[in-house]
């Protein structure tokens, strides 16, 4: 009782964000069927994620700056509240007919600037009221709700669009979203952050400082650095799904919604794991032998195999030790990085670690579309045996190329990773 009371903030804050983080997620991929739907393009799918995530890299170490500067609370709510008006742009488009693909890109953009200023307030605020005791099982709580989502939106979105439209999607998203507002506005109370870092600075400085503490810390760099190698490998697989499952003559909309929801499957049962789990005698380990054991597991087995089972058993192997990841590399940055400095610092993190998703969202798609199919159509029976025939052949070649990309990083990378190591 007392543990629930002393979080209470913080399951509120954490239930209500994560149901509207679902919401946004159903939206999304309804989105990015309706556009598959309409060309029929990897890369021009792909390209909607990337409209998300170019201003989040691009702006990000300027906006965790501004956030150290504004409070909080007003940050999130005013972003959350744009976001949402961007949504309701779509819905409006929709029903009358006029909405094109440049829309979604331009809306998707004014939705990921908005998301670049809310993300580092709200790392800031969950930070704020959770007790410091709380934080493993905290991060465990974010890695599950992060899978849950990650379970649900794919089959949910699927399900709604096929039998109700987009239209249905977006006033899902609608009212997760005025819950999330509602409850933020009226029930949580964020402690006041020490401001004496941030008067008299320019944001400039701000962001700088960021950079400065990030260089101090080279054992959270390079674990920053190694994560954005395998953000560029996991986008890019991103961006191949799609055009592997969807024209196979065992795929379509809802094959690929259950194998994408196979990703979340895993990682509850990965957030599950960490719960049991004694607290790493090496968190850096932990976290690079995890990567590691994903990315040399799903890739090849989703290029080499042609039945869902397979596909779905590749998901859960490849994701089942992300939370573990995620909550390992929670810890060690909320435990060294000063609360009044998390908001540029994670900024900063932000840009080094995501810059390579737009990246590998677009080698992805172009790879599928201009690169590996075409030469899928004209290559013999030895590609054939390994990689199949027919739409969707070279999304398979692209799998197994970032098979060996994945491996071959990790393994780059741990010989640096080796020589750091992190027990608190």
């Amino acid at each position: 009782m007392n543990n629930i009371k002393k979080l209470r903030d913080f399951y509120i804050l954490w239930g209500t964000q994560s149901l509207s983080q679902l919401g946004s997620s159903i939206t999304a991929y309804a989105l990015t069927l309706w556009l598959y739907d309409e060309t029929g393009s990897s890369l021009d799918t792909a390209a909607l994620r990337i409209c998300t995530y170019a201003p989040y890299v691009l702006v990000s170490i300027f906006a965790g700056a501004l956030s150290d500067k504004f409070d909080k609370k007003k940050t999130m709510l005013v972003c959350d509240f744009l976001a949402a008006v961007s949504t309701v742009m779509v819905f409006v488009l929709y029903k009358t007919d006029m909405l094109c693909v440049w829309h979604l890109y331009l809306i998707n953009v004014i939705s990921g600037l908005m998301n670049t200023f809310q993300q580092p307030s709200s790392e800031v605020a969950f930070t704020l009221i959770t007790p410091k005791d709380c934080y493993q099982k905290t991060g465990v709580l974010q890695a599950l709700s992060r899978s849950l989502i990650t379970i649900g939106h794919p089959i949910i979105a699927a399900a709604v669009y096929g039998l109700a439209g987009l239209d249905a999607a977006i006033a899902i998203d609608m009212v997760t979203f005025l819950v999330a507002f509602m409850s933020l506005a009226l029930l949580i109370k964020l402690p006041k952050v020490p401001s004496k870092s941030t008067e008299g600075k320019g944001t400039l400085r701000l962001a700088r400082e960021g950079l400065g503490y990030l260089k101090s810390k080279p054992m959270i760099l390079y674990v920053i650095l190694f994560m954005a190698g395998v953000n560029l490998i996991s986008s890019a697989f991103e961006a191949t799904l799609p055009g592997y499952i969807k024209p196979n003559p065992l795929g379509g909309n809802y094959v690929l919604g259950i194998v994408s929801s196979c990703s979340g499957i895993a990682m509850v049962l990965g957030s599950l794991l960490f719960t049991r789990m004694p607290k790493p005698k090496d968190r850096v380990r932990v976290i690079y032998l995890s990567m590691l054991f994903s990315l040399g597991t799903e890739n090849f087995i989703l290029a080499f195999s042609r039945s869902p089972v397979l596909w779905c058993i590749g998901q859960i192997l490849g994701w089942i030790f992300v939370p573990v990841m995620s909550a390992n590399q929670n810890v060690i940055m909320r435990n060294e990085i000063p609360v009044e400095l998390q908001g540029r610092v994670y900024a900063c993190r932000n840009t080094l670690q995501f810059f390579t998703i737009p990246i590998g969202l677009f080698l992805g798609g172009f790879l599928v579309d201009r690169v590996c199919e075409p030469y899928m159509k004209n290559s013999g029976y030895a590609l054939s045996f390994f990689f199949g025939e027919g739409k969707g052949s070279g999304a398979a070649m692209v799998l197994f190329i970032l098979g060996v990309a994945g491996t071959v990083m990790c393994l780059v990378f741990g010989r640096k990773l080796r020589k750091y190591s992190y027990r608190d």
